[in-house]
């Protein structure tokens, strides 16, 4: 088998955005938001499931994935693979746009219902340590959450430095997945049905003739980008 880049545009929403295959975006929620018990999300609607898009069209290196439960919660899942100029703001600004358009001019808020902000990045964005961080509003000095309806979770792939033999918990199973498919035959302790339909998913050799040559654009246009990024420091550093 061989394996696409789950991080390419293509790839990341073929697989996540997948309306007949939920059980990969509903294993994926579970195990980075590490729901246990009851609190499990049983179902989802993907929002703006996968759709083949005209390449002319296609734009490199932002995309993501929307879903909302039974209960109303709004899921937002993005792949960042450069870090944009006021990424922090942004992502305040996607959250807060999705959680305002959730109710009419004159509905109540108490209709609002919380919005949940999942961001891969491939780069370093927090000074923490951890790959895998949660942030939320609440009080700067004993952390108590009065307002608790808008929360993030970061992937911050360069920290993640687990290889297969450390792979235990599912959520660094997904994260490993995320980071190294493209260089991977399907691992051996892979148990659960979600990952392994990714897995599935990410197999080349399934996929149409069309998908592949999306998938082939957005990587030169991703590497075009980097080049250009390269070009320009470059050309500072000599100045």
């Amino acid at each position: 088998m061989q394996f696409v880049d789950i991080k390419n545009d293509i790839a990341f929403r073929k697989i996540f955005g997948n309306e007949n295959k939920k059980i990969i975006l509903l294993s994926f929620l579970n195990a980075v938001m590490q729901l246990k018990g009851k609190d499990v999300i049983e179902d989802v609607e993907i929002v703006n499931p996968f759709q083949l898009p005209i390449i002319k069209n296609l734009k490199a290196s932002i995309i993501d994935i929307k879903a909302k439960d039974k209960k109303g919660k709004s899921y937002i899942i993005e792949m960042q693979v450069a870090e944009p100029d006021g990424l922090d703001k942004r992502l305040l600004y996607y959250a807060s746009k999705e959680y305002a358009q959730q109710i009419e001019k004159g509905e109540h808020c108490s209709e609002l219902r919380p919005v949940i902000f999942i961001g891969i990045f491939d780069f370093k964005f927090t000074a923490l340590d951890k790959y895998l961080s949660h942030h939320a509003v609440c009080d700067v000095e004993n952390g108590e959450r009065t307002i608790k309806d808008m929360d993030f979770y970061f992937i911050e792939l360069p920290k993640f430095k687990k290889q297969l033999e450390d792979l235990t918990e599912i959520t660094d199973k997904w994260i490993f997945f995320i980071k190294e498919a493209e260089n991977l035959i399907i691992p051996d302790n892979v148990d659960d049905e979600g990952l392994k339909e990714a897995y599935h998913d990410a197999n080349k050799y399934s996929w149409e003739k069309a998908e592949l040559e999306a998938y082939d654009y957005i990587s030169m246009r991703e590497q075009d980008e980097r080049g250009k990024i390269t070009l320009a420091v470059r050309r500072a550093e000599e100045q």
